[in-house]
């Protein structure tokens, strides 16, 4: 894949993320929530935003595949292009009109996620990465900032951010006792809890060095890939591996040492996985 053409579906994606935007937030605050079967949240603006994506998508790349959130795909891990999309990443903040949530645009080429874009546009902010182009990041439409993560290598120095409890020792409902979220509690410098995408912009941008999300989808994970990596971070699967685009669960850190710390910590890296059905991801 030549530079050229990644540089030309990077400044695509940035069109796509505006018009996302603009169609997105006058419904923030301003729309009727809905819910899917599965019990997840859903808005006029999740399925707009995607359907508006899809067709600038397909209008400009006609042969390329695409996967949402909110109209499915075909999952091709082997897809010479893929775009894979999620209009609106934490519609539970979205439809109880808190400001984290975001846009999550990817292309993979042949199976690699080479671009990835967080939108948040409630926060007037934007960060994206290509490989071999850096991670960058703008706030309210001024000059784009290249970001590196914190380069954090110890525990007690680590800012820790969790989308939610869920899948872990913690969770009362489902609990998983061997992903021992308690333990990497007590020994982390601060543990909080919030949503979603907002984390691992935030993580890119050497704000917070930790952030866990016990399940995901591929429309989740794709685009973080090579914002976490072009910042300096590491990013895997709580069982570490680094394959993560098609699974079902994610952690990312600002430095290789503190990333095998942390799994070392949370004790599911070798051991057999266990199936986890937690209340379904908005």
């Amino acid at each position: 894949m030549s530079e050229a053409f990644l540089k030309e579906i990077l400044e695509f994606a940035l069109e796509l993320n505006t018009a996302a935007g603009e169609f997105i937030l006058p419904r923030w605050k301003n729309v009727r929530v809905d819910y899917k079967s599965d019990g997840s949240e859903v808005t006029e603006a999740d399925r707009g935003a995607e359907q508006l994506l899809r067709r600038l998508i397909a209008s400009r790349y006609p042969d390329h595949a695409i996967l949402g959130e909110e109209f499915g795909g075909e999952r091709d891990p082997n897809a010479e292009h893929l775009w894979l999309l999620d209009p609106v990443d934490g519609t539970a903040s979205f439809a109880a009109g808190l400001p984290l949530f975001g846009t999550l645009i990817a292309y993979l080429h042949r199976g690699e996620p080479v671009l990835g874009l967080i939108g948040a546009h409630a926060l007037g902010e934007i960060t994206w990465a290509a490989k071999g182009l850096g991670c960058w990041h703008r706030e309210n439409g001024k000059a784009p900032v290249r970001v590196h993560t914190s380069g954090t290598t110890e525990l007690n120095d680590a800012y820790v951010i969790a989308t939610g409890v869920e899948c872990t020792d913690l969770d009362p409902l489902r609990r998983r006792p061997e992903l021992r979220a308690s333990e990497l509690f007590r020994q982390v410098k601060r543990f909080r809890w919030s949503g979603d995408c907002i984390n691992y912009s935030l993580l890119c941008q050497g704000r917070i060095d930790v952030a866990l999300d016990p399940r995901m989808n591929p429309w989740d994970i794709a685009a973080l890939v090579p914002c976490v990596r072009e910042a300096g971070g590491v990013l895997t699967g709580l069982d570490g591996n680094e394959e993560v685009v098609w699974g079902s669960d994610l952690i990312a850190s600002a430095s290789p040492q503190l990333h095998a710390r942390v799994l070392q910590t949370l004790g599911v890296i070798n051991q057999e996985k266990v199936e986890c059905t937690p209340r379904p991801r908005s």
